[in-house]
């Protein structure tokens, strides 16, 4: 089942005001893409891709300049409350009313949601110890730091049993344990509930774990759709790194000649070059009688991808 549907959105920014206005930027052009019932897919982009933007239409917080979004057959510009019921959200930059405890932050989510009080009281101590941060409950979030902050956030955004949940940078702020403990939770919510998520994050590694599917903007424009895997097998170029023995003088005349990128430290060289061409490269060593051991070759990830796109 499609939860969410976007066709051709469109949002541009004018600066001035009518009749004045004196230049338009369009920071989303003409997306379309949909979200199935239990998929996870990520929304990738170097910054001011449009990413947030996008996300900000998908919340209604920005009016789109055209283009519709369907939440469950159902447009969202006509049933917007019915369909918020049904989406949580996170951002790790958002910040929460400084002055309320934690669990005042997170009863007021609830009770915004509807939720009844038993069922709440029961998802805010679940939420509370599993991003472990019920220790911290009668404390105002404005003394909470970056990290402890963001884990209040996605506690909101997960108190309802949303149906679709928009997560954006979700764990920029978090260390590398309890990031690694989000991303297992995120997993089960989707083997457990058929939850939806899209997510958006400059961590390649997060991407690939997480993710079914990507969506790569840029300068407000999906330019790719696929999985992390076909995406990085895009890049042709590996890295073949083996360690010099002897006549390292020659390989790096060879590398010259043939205009390979590479790195030399110490006796450790490392060269870029296409997969396809690593045979005939080591046999070009051993003719100009080069020494060499300890081969490994990485091949391509999404982050190559990424940086491939950015530049």
């Amino acid at each position: 089942m499609t939860f969410l549907k976007v066709e051709h959105l469109t949002k541009t920014f004018t600066s001035g005001f009518w009749p004045f206005k004196t230049s338009a930027h369009t920071a989303v052009n003409n997306i379309s893409f949909q979200l199935d019932r239990g998929e996870i897919v990520g929304l990738l982009g170097p910054n001011g891709a449009g990413k947030t933007t996008t996300i900000q239409m998908l919340l209604g917080t920005l009016t789109p300049s055209s283009g519709s979004i369907k939440y469950f057959d159902h447009d969202f510009a006509e049933h917007r409350i019915a369909a918020l019921k049904k989406i949580g959200y996170a951002n790790c930059y958002d910040r929460l009313p400084a002055r309320l405890t934690v669990t005042q932050n997170l009863d007021i989510v609830g009770r915004i949601y509807g939720i009844p009080e038993p069922h709440r009281a029961k998802q805010i101590e679940k939420l509370l110890k599993f991003f472990g941060i019920d220790e911290m409950r009668n404390r105002q979030t404005g003394t909470l730091s970056a990290g402890q902050a963001t884990r209040v956030m996605l506690a909101k955004a997960f108190l309802a049993d949303p149906a679709i949940v928009l997560l954006d940078e979700p764990t920029a702020s978090l260390d590398p344990k309890v990031a690694h403990e989000v991303r297992q939770f995120i997993i089960a919510q989707r083997e457990e509930r058929n939850t939806a998520i899209l997510i958006t994050s400059h961590n390649m590694d997060e991407v690939t774990e997480l993710c079914d599917r990507v969506l790569v903007l840029k300068k407000g424009t999906i330019i790719a759709d696929s999985t992390p895997d076909t995406l990085a097998q895009s890049i042709s170029k590996v890295r073949l790194s083996l360690t010099i023995s002897g006549q390292p003088e020659r390989a790096i005349q060879h590398l010259q000649d043939a205009s390979l990128i590479y790195t030399m430290q110490d006796n450790h060289l490392t060269i870029e070059l296409d997969e396809n061409l690593i045979a005939q490269f080591l046999t070009d060593l051993s003719e100009q009688k080069v020494l060499y051991s300890h081969i490994s070759i990485d091949k391509p990830t999404l982050e190559d991808y990424f940086l491939s796109i950015a530049k």
